[in-house]
């Protein structure tokens, strides 16, 4: 009996040990995945078709396996469309379109890919990505282009677009020589894009776009990161090292695992062409004089909408020699960044012009300048983005407003009106921290300056905004009046830290004039700041 209990013991023993190391390893393994961040590095590689069929595409596949265990990305594989849905999407950070072709998406799964992107998914494209979807507006919009025909595969000299300064073209020279099968798209190139490679159409046959040809591209839009490239036809494409890192840094940057950075010494944000510029259209007031749908209620109505700009609410003039940025405030609208910013010096003149318009006709000159702006273009008013605004408006500069679902906290006093009922917040230093959001368990989405500080009407203002992590500061001409911590955005169910993001300046029914607009990386608060 005694001989039976000691076997009956050392299996107990035995038994209990293999489940500890069972149990161990397990730990090691999600303490793995939880390092790797799972979610975040998981990518899902979509290579469905429903037309021409690339032989490529296993090439692809191993090549960005490989990818994903040299970078730590998890890589899933799929051609079924039905994974297209909001409960499984919400497992991938990145979604890959592998040569696919022709529709592949049914309504309801484009709905769940839409709503993928506006919550912060990430999206890139090979090759014949842009012969996907053609009947569908948000995808042509997104992807940049779209497919219409191909001379013969050969090689071309591609022309590399150095100044965007994006880590995927980081490795090639001004120019290269590179052997594909070289698209040829129905339109050119959207405007929203950042262009990164393009084709010297003088370099080899079958050319069809005319002098300008782009063929791989980077931009945000509504409220993912897109980045998309022209090549990768044929096998030997995906064992080309120079192409892989190409495709490595473009997946990093979609990932949000890289930025595109700004020069050290700065950049002038303003040009005559504004070409670091979108332009976000609202609606038509019927006052205005323009062929396109009317509304009384300019925050509800039906939006102009991307880069549609016929009335040029926003121009760039000479104005004793400088570049000079017009906003006439006609129509809602506001001039958009192409790229997002985060720890950064931002600096502005601005002036009013005489002009105002309905329905703002008795109210104060209005504009503004919103920073850290995430999401959908029109989210708030069906005009702006959700973001932090640093207020622009007569007698008001340097407030603070949480415009949609970005918000933040600001060391402020409880105003009281007359009858000692709340009326207002008030920057202040030393103050409380008050969490300033427009929604319901809030007191106020607003923070009014600490002192004005504005120049007449007519003269020049100058107005700063530092920017670091999720805090910023913001002076009206050389004096701190506001100050934002704790920058947060409300998405997808999550409330998630903000530190970057694109810059708007508002046309809001008044004339306007900014000029030298520059923006500077910085990685601390000048000292000048630091005791507020």
């Amino acid at each position: 009996m005694q001989k039976k209990i000691k076997k009956v013991l050392l299996f107990s023993i035995f038994s209990i040990s293999i489940i500890f190391i069972s149990c161990k390893s397990k730990q090691v393994n999600n303490t793995v995945s939880k390092s790797s961040n799972k979610i975040e590095n998981t990518i899902l590689v979509f290579s469905k078709t429903n037309g021409w069929r690339h032989k490529s595409i296993p090439a692809g596949i191993t090549a960005i396996k490989k990818l994903g265990l040299e970078n730590n990305w998890k890589i899933e594989t799929t051609e079924d469309s039905n994974q297209f849905n909001d409960e499984n999407l919400k497992n991938y950070k990145n979604i890959i379109f592998l040569n696919t072709t022709g529709d592949i998406l049914n309504s309801q799964q484009e709905k769940a890919f839409i709503k993928y992107i506006n919550e912060g998914g990430s999206f890139v494209g090979l090759h014949s990505a842009s012969d996907t979807e053609h009947k569908w507006p948000f995808y042509s919009e997104m992807i940049g282009a779209q497919f219409k025909s191909h001379p013969e595969q050969q090689t071309a000299v591609i022309k590399v677009h150095k100044e965007n300064k994006h880590p995927s073209i980081a490795h090639y020279g001004n120019t290269f020589q590179k052997f594909d099968e070289w698209y040829n798209f129905k339109e050119p190139v959207q405007s929203h894009v950042n262009v990164l490679l393009e084709l010297d159409e003088n370099s080899y046959k079958g050319k069809r776009m005319g002098t300008k040809h782009d063929i791989a591209w980077y931009h945000h839009y509504e409220g993912g990161r897109i980045f998309y490239t022209g090549m990768g036809h044929a096998d030997d494409t995906f064992a080309d090292s120079d192409f892989l890192q190409h495709l490595k840094e473009g997946i990093s940057w979609a990932l949000g695992e890289t930025n595109v950075q700004l020069d050290k010494e700065g950049e002038n944000l303003l040009d005559n062409n504004l070409s670091k510029w979108d332009v976000w259209m609202g609606a038509v007031h019927p006052s205005v004089d323009v062929d396109f749908e009317k509304s009384e209620n300019v925050k509800t109505g039906k939006p102009m909408g991307l880069n549609n700009d016929p009335k040029k609410v926003f121009s760039v003039i000479k104005e004793n020699g400088e570049d000079v940025l017009k906003i006439t405030g006609e129509i809602y609208g506001g001039l958009t960044t192409k790229n997002e910013y985060g720890d950064y010096h931002f600096t502005a003149q601005f002036k009013w012009g005489e002009k105002k318009w309905k329905p703002r006709l008795q109210d104060k000159r209005d504009s503004g300048i919103l920073y850290h702006a995430k999401g959908i273009h029109g989210a708030f008013w069906n005009v702006w983005m959700s973001s932090l605004e640093f207020q622009v408006q007569e007698g008001d500069c340097g407030d603070f407003i949480a415009l949609g679902d970005v918000y933040g906290d600001v060391p402020s006093d409880r105003i009281k009106n007359k009858e000692g009922q709340f009326n207002k917040f008030v920057y202040n230093p030393k103050g409380k921290e008050a969490p300033l959001k427009w929604a319901g368990g809030f007191e106020s989405g607003q923070a009014s300056k600490s002192k004005l500080n504005e120049n007449s009407n007519g003269e020049w203002n100058t107005l700063e905004i530092y920017c670091l992590g999720n805090e910023s500061i913001h002076l009206v001409n050389g004096v701190i009046v506001n100050r934002i911590k704790n920058a947060r955005y409300d998405i997808g169910g999550k409330t998630i830290p903000v530190t970057q993001g694109k810059i708007q300046i508002q046309s809001e029914a008044a004339e306007v004039y900014y000029k030298n607009i520059k923006i500077t990386p910085i990685s601390n608060f000048p000292k000048s700041l630091k005791n507020l």
